[in-house]
Parts: structure tokens; sequence; C-alpha cells
């Protein structure tokens, strides 16, 4: 089992990844955190890391912190390939509601032109405190989906919501209409605590299944699935997490969460996610294959 922790930081550390294909090798970028010791760079970066296999994974280099709304931090990239480039949508970090998504393209992988526009999305309305963050994006009916994750005006609920743009809009400030007056998808299970987030897409026959987050860090976080035809309204497949933290004594003991679904070009699906077993002092990511049944619409873990 692939069990991948950047060390860039002073300890085993990487959370919320992001997979693409490109240029015939495999790209993950992930979030790291400060500097133990307060050096430069103290903010939270991501990092990018290369594997021609899936499993075994070499850090190549990371984005660093470039343009003022960056200054706190940055983290919780979402990457799609699209017209020959790889396009990361990722957050601003340390400003509270103000933390918003930003947009950048890369050509090869490590160097990421910002979009100008930046930060180029936030969320509007009085069921949210105006606060974006963990962005995924999909191509649906000729648009980008764009999902991500907020919280209510008192802070405390986090729930999705979701934009869209033209693929030829250059995906920058004013591309984005909100499709929603309120959350998509919002905790209500019992295992969801307080928290829906890190929405990771997947297109089956038109339609989109998002797997989530529920709970908080350490809460512990663990993995659901819903299902949507017009990929606004979602409803869930499972009662229960469709991957659940592991075991006392487990790597994973404490949360299996963020996830991001990714779709090889054999047509296998991957799972993507964080886990610890020390109520994150560590954090690495891991993977299992998804395996579909019921007309190719249900997932389950393939052992």
């Amino acid at each position: 089992m692939m069990h991948y922790a950047d060390t860039s930081r002073g300890r085993h550390y990487s959370k919320d990844p992001a997979v693409v294909k490109y240029a015939g090798r495999y790209w993950m970028y992930y979030s790291i955190p400060p500097h133990r010791d307060g050096r430069e760079p103290d903010g939270w970066a991501i990092g990018i890391a290369a594997s021609d296999d899936l499993k075994m994974w070499e850090r190549v280099g990371e984005m660093a912190a470039e343009q003022a709304y960056e200054a706190n931090g940055f983290c919780a990239p979402g990457a799609i390939v699209l017209d020959g480039a790889i396009h990361l949508f990722y957050q601003t970090y340390g400003n509270g509601p103000k933390d918003a998504i930003c947009h950048a393209v890369s050509h090869d992988g490590i160097h990421f032109e910002r979009n100008r526009t930046n930060p180029i999305f936030s969320p509007t309305g009085d069921w949210n405190n105006g606060r974006a963050i963990d962005a995924d994006v999909i191509v649906h009916e000729d648009k980008l989906f764009l999902y991500f994750a907020t919280r209510d005006p008192l802070g405390e609920i986090q729930m999705q919501g979701v934009a869209t743009a033209s693929l030829d809009s250059g995906f920058g400030a004013g591309a984005w209409t909100q499709r929603c007056e309120e959350s998509i998808l919002r905790p209500t299970l019992p295992w969801e605590g307080q928290c829906i987030e890190a929405a990771a897409m997947c297109k089956r026959d038109g339609k989109l299944l998002m797997f989530y987050a529920g709970a908080y860090n350490n809460c512990p976080q663990q993995i659901g699935c819903a299902i949507s035809e017009d990929g606004i309204r979602f409803e869930r497949l499972f009662t229960e997490p469709l991957l659940p933290n592991g075991e006392p004594g487990s790597w994973n003991s404490s949360e299996s969460g963020h996830p991001f679904l990714f779709e090889d070009e054999d047509q296998r699906t991957y799972l993507f996610y964080q886990g610890n077993n020390d109520n994150g002092k560590t954090w690495y990511l891991s993977f299992v294959e998804i395996g579909w049944e019921d007309n190719g619409f249900i997932p389950f873990i393939k052992r």
C-alpha cells in the first residue's frame, strides 16, 4: 500500500491530495504545513510529487507564495488537465471567512502561472459566511463545475456549494456563476458531525458522484458518497461511511479523510485520501481502488 508523506517541513506531513496524469507521468499536489522552527516559508504551501506507477512517489518541488493573497498561506489543491495544461484550483489560508479560491496553470507540472484576477471565487448569500475552501472541479454539460466548502454564518457548520464557468472563460474572477442559494450538501448523519468538506468529483454515464469528507479532522473524519443528475442536487448513496477510519493501531486510526477521485487512462478509478494515527501530528497519503456495481453507479472499495 502507498503511504506517502512529504518531510520538507521537518516531519512526515502531507494532506489534501489531488492527482492527474500529464506528459506521461502522474502528478500529485498536496498541502504542506509551516516549518516547525518558524523559518521561511512560514505558511502553508503546496507540495508536488511525481510517479510512474501511482505507488512510488518522489517529491519534485513545491509552489511557494508569490502574491500578497498567498502571504498567510495557501493549500488544498484540486487539479484537472484541460487543453494540454494542468489547472490547479486552490485556497488561500489563514484569513478566516475571507479565504477564497484561486487558480493557476502549468505546462510542466511544477511551475504555475497564477490567474491575474486571483482570488477567483468566494460565495455570496446569507446562508454562508463568505468563505470558500477545498476546491474540486469537473467538466459537465459544457461547463466547469467548481465545488467548494463553506461555513454557515456563525462559522460552525462546514458544507458544500457549487459554481460554474464557461470552458472558454479563463476561469478568472467574474467568470463564475454561483448555482445554489443554500448548501447542496450539509452534515445530517451522526458520523458527519458538523462538517462536510473536500468534494471529490467523478462522472459516470452523465451522472455526477461526489465523494466527500464527513466530520472535522480526527473526529474521526471519514469518507461518504452522494450522487446527482444535474450536479446541484445530491442524494447520499450510503448512511454509513464508504471508507471509514482504520481500526485501533492501524496507520489511519485517527481518520480517513479529504478524498480525491482519480480516473486513469484505462478507466480504473482510485480514491486518494489522507490519514494518520496520532491525531494529526503526522499525515500520510494513500489510495484504494474503487469498483462499481448496480449498473456502474454504486462504488465499493476493491480489496
